[in-house]
């Protein structure tokens, strides 16, 4: 047992002690308390109330360090008997020394670090008081009167824009320029804010102000087409034949073009000692020259092509006749697509963006102007109910012709851009040994990407066109199917396109740093800002698709409009996997993964394919091309499912899954009862006014005020945090 307490309890235990009996144990270092407040436990000698409170404590004495073996029960000293005093070079039990400002246990009061230079004092959490400000009521009331910017939401935007915008290499430095003593001084005009980032940024909206107003065009020219040549037969022939160069220039030379082809072509530019102008030159010419032959093999086959696309139409003599012409006509547009997509990959290497997305609306204009000649001519197709056997012929070369010179014009608007950037086109056939050929390998899965989509489009084509000739009614072929789904697709590109375009160099980036929480937090964050707007807009479609289709294509007559609605009531709920799929696989193009997609992309062609057939033998000619465009949506829906698992894996087995269905889940919960409401309001409108273009612009104003009020009570009353934030944003551009 230790000895009791008595005042020289430190002193022994400082300088050893003798056992009974037994020899002295080693002495150590002598260590005298350091002068301070009594211990916690001490009694004190003049209170009469804490004297001897603590002497039942069992621990009050037991200082580990002040234990010596000796002292202890079970101490062999026979076995163990301690060392002679002196024997050892060093003391046993020698206290290390303590740093300077390091905490002591044994001392309250520790010594303080010196303080920093400075107006400072120190924090108690570990903060750095050199980079830490204390503001006291003076300097409160000092600052009070400065406003201070509230921070952008936006700002990350303008991050990842400048990101991209910095150059690696530094820009030289200006000569110094001597002043001139003899002249007076001038004051130099005032920098402009913004540098290189607001530069993109200003190219960015001119981009996206390009794409809009390139795909409103596009709209009114589908209107135009329609209320010329109707939503029948003749309508269907011409879609066959305009569709042909799109999905040959697509399945030939497109898609290698655009993932392959230009890459190399930024990066001649950076790297060649030329700035890339000779490469250049071999690709333009390269592409020329193929698709030159590729034009001319195609308008030789252009029946085959026809009959490929719609064994149907091919059995139809008048239509085939129109369709084949038609497509001679259009056929060659396919050189004019690679000249244009390949000049305008030139100007955008070399910072010139506008060009690329502004002159296709050059191409909508001509071809706006060439069917409303058309129409001025030969009269509206709901005043003639013209078909492939009464068109003159002279009409379906006009409007070939307009269909060419839109492309031709395209094409040619990009010189102009061209020389102002520097670039002159000089024929180079110096392709071997350039690199040109081993790129073709690099662009397999995107080939075969687009070959599946291209297969999928094809099988709805003949079976649409099949559908609509047999049912013998307007607006239940593949014209109407192509019209319901241009308006169905706009959300899609404007909103979630939108969305993606600002959170896809940040998930690029966060791929490339192996982050995959990041890259699962923006892709939630793009799921979820996006379904906002998508959500209810699908509802939208399902409730007022009617409306919409008998306002815009009124001049096709009532029942191709009327079949028109239907289908796009069909296509309404598939735009929410729709988009859904758009933002998962920006995913696995983040990681440079290119063949998920194509994966994915065949089991959505196949189920669609597979839908379709099913719709076309199962129901009625007449509602066969409706049910096909829902078979659309649950192609998707599919496609979604085998994505987002596959994605999920490679994140880590975590997609942000819960918060993500929750948001969807309530966003639809606040449609349900907007779209019912929507819905009773526009079709008793239209049973009360008519189907005329009055009726059907009357319940569609209804009904969409109906929707959006009744969406926003419900989803404010569900405190919908999407939402909110999007308002607030709202509200807070506004200035309100």
């Amino acid at each position: 047992m230790n000895a009791p307490y008595d005042g020289d309890r430190g002193q022994g235990a400082a300088g050893g002690s003798t056992p009974p009996g037994g020899t002295p144990s080693v002495p150590t270092p002598e260590w005298t308390a350091p002068a301070g407040p009594p211990a916690p436990h001490a009694p004190h000698p003049h209170d009469p109330y804490v004297q001897d409170a603590y002497d039942h404590d069992p621990y009050r004495f037991h200082d580990l360090s002040s234990q010596d073996p000796v002292d202890e029960v079970l101490y062999d000293r026979a076995a163990h008997p301690p060392p002679p005093p002196g024997t050892e070079p060093r003391p046993l039990y020698q206290q290390p020394a303590a740093p300077q400002y390091a905490p002591d246990p044994r001392v309250w009061a520790q010594t303080p670090p010196p303080e920093p230079s400075g107006p400072s004092r120190r924090l108690p959490y570990g903060d750095d008081a050199r980079t830490v400000q204390f503001t006291g009521v003076d300097d409160l009331v000092t600052h009070a009167s400065e406003g201070k910017p509230t921070a952008d939401v936006f700002a990350h935007l303008y991050r990842d824009q400048q990101l991209q915008g910095q150059s690696t290499a530094a820009p030289p430095a200006p000569e110094p320029v001597e002043p001139d003593v003899s002249e007076e001084p001038v004051a130099a005009p005032p920098k402009k804010p913004g540098g290189k980032a607001s530069g993109l940024l200003k190219s960015s909206a001119v981009m996206a102000a390009g794409t809009l107003v390139s795909r409103l065009t596009g709209f009114l020219r589908s209107l135009v087409i329609t209320g010329a040549l109707g939503a029948a037969t003749l309508g269907d022939a011409f879609t066959v034949a305009s569709t042909l160069p799109t999905m040959i220039y697509i399945l030939t030379v497109g898609g290698g073009l655009n993932s392959v082809f230009v890459p190399q072509l930024v990066r001649s530019m950076k790297n060649d000692e030329d700035g890339g102008e000779a490469y250049a030159n071999r690709l333009l010419t390269l592409v020329m020259v193929a698709l030159a032959v590729i034009v001319g093999i195609a308008v030789f086959l252009a029946p085959l092509l026809v009959h490929a696309m719609s064994p149907t139409l091919a059995n139809d003599p008048d239509a085939n006749s129109v369709a084949v012409t038609f497509a001679r006509f259009c056929l060659p547009t396919i050189f004019f697509m690679g000249v244009h997509v390949v000049a305008g990959q030139i100007l955008n290497a070399r910072g010139r963006f506008g060009a690329m997305m502004w002159t296709p609306v050059l191409n909508n204009v001509v071809v706006i102007f060439t069917f409303g000649l058309f129409i001025w001519v030969y009269g509206a197709y709901s005043e003639t109910k013209m078909g492939v056997d009464v068109i003159p012929d002279e009409g379906v070369r006009l409007l070939g012709a307009g269909m060419l010179l839109g492309l031709v014009v395209q094409a040619l608007s990009m010189v102009p851009y061209l020389r102002e950037a520097g670039f002159r086109f000089r024929p180079r056939f110096d392709w071997k040994g350039q690199g040109l050929g081993k790129t073709v390998g690099l662009a397999k899965w995107t080939v075969l990407f687009v070959l599946a989509n291209q297969a999928g489009v094809v099988v709805v084509t003949q079976l649409a066109t099949a559908a609509g000739k047999a049912s013998g009614a307007d607006g239940a072929g593949i014209l109407a199917y192509s019209n319901a789904q241009l308006i169905w697709g706009m959300p899609q590109a404007i909103i979630t396109v939108s969305v993606m375009a600002a959170l896809l160099p940040r998930i690029s980036r966060a791929a490339h740093d192996g982050d995959p929480g990041a890259v699962r937090d923006d892709i939630s964050h793009g799921l979820r800002s996006s379904a906002v707007a998508i959500v209810p807009v699908a509802f939208g479609f399902l409730a007022l698709g009617m409306p919409l289709c008998t306002l815009l294509y009124a001049s096709s007559g009532p029942e191709a409009a009327t079949g028109m609605g239907f289908m796009l009531m069909a296509f309404g709920l598939g735009l929410v996997p729709y988009s859904v799929q758009y933002v998962v696989l920006r995913g696995f193009y983040a990681y440079e993964d290119t063949r998920t997609p194509f994966y994915n992309t065949v089991i959505v062609a196949a189920v669609n394919a597979a839908a379709s057939a099913l719709c076309y033998f199962a129901l009625p000619a007449r509602w066969a091309v409706v049910g096909m465009a829902a078979g659309y949506g649950v192609a998707y829906m599919v496609g979604v499912g085998v994505a987002w698992r596959r994605l999920r894996n490679r994140l880590g087995g975590d997609l942000d899954g819960a918060h993500v269905v929750r948001t969807y889940a309530r966003l639809s919960m606040a449609s349900v009862p907007a779209a019912l409401a929507a819905g009773a309001v526009a079709w008793g409108l239209l049973a009360l006014l008519g189907k005329d273009a009055l009726g059907s612009l009357a319940a569609l104003a209804a009904g969409g005020a109906v929707l959006i009020g009744v969406f926003y009570m419900a989803a404010r009353k569900m405190r919908i945090e999407e939402l909110n934030a999007m308002v607030g944003m709202v509200r807070g551009r506004l200035g309100r």
